[in-house]
């Protein structure tokens, strides 16, 4: 399983430009599943990197949570606002394994509360899906060019140069 610590040492710039971006925009992200009818799906989700691993949860019933349970593999993009991607923009890759630890879902509800006063101390999650990254990119511009960085894993990353 690729963890969150594992990505960012083998992707260091793709690990900075997607976390720079997710908190530009307060941790929104557009998740990519699979429907039952096998079509796409694109909803707003705000994952959080919570002791190394990249946690995506949400309100409980949700369709794009029912896709996940169905077909682990997902794309994550940051939230571009900008249409000439100035800051730079990201996509994650992978599946999501559902962690059943209720120790663990209590200490990442604390930290939620610590964090943003969101209180779900006392609620249990129907899913905890924690990501096992596949696969990374980024798009920046850089003076007259864009450099687009792929990253694999135990491949490191590489830069594919567009003028």
């Amino acid at each position: 399983m690729t963890t969150w610590s594992r990505f960012t040492e083998e992707a260091p710039r793709v690990a900075e430009i997607f976390t720079r971006r997710h908190r530009a925009v307060g941790n929104l992200c557009m998740l990519g599943t699979l429907r039952s009818d096998g079509f796409p799906r694109i909803s707003p989700v705000e994952p959080r990197i919570f002791e190394e691993m990249l946690v995506i949860v949400g309100m409980p019933g949700t369709t794009k949570f029912r896709d996940l349970a169905r077909d682990p593999r997902f794309c994550l993009h940051t939230a571009t606002v900008d249409t000439k991607v100035s800051d730079g923009d990201a996509k994650l890759f992978g599946t999501v394994v559902d962690l059943p630890a209720r120790d663990v879902h209590a200490r990442f509800a604390q930290d939620l509360f610590d964090d943003i006063g969101l209180d779900i101390r006392r609620e249990e999650f129907d899913h905890f899906y924690v990501a096992d990254l596949t696969g990374a990119s980024t798009v920046e511009i850089v003076d007259d060019h864009l450099d687009i960085t792929i990253w694999k894993p135990g491949e490191g990353e590489r830069v594919v140069r567009k003028h």
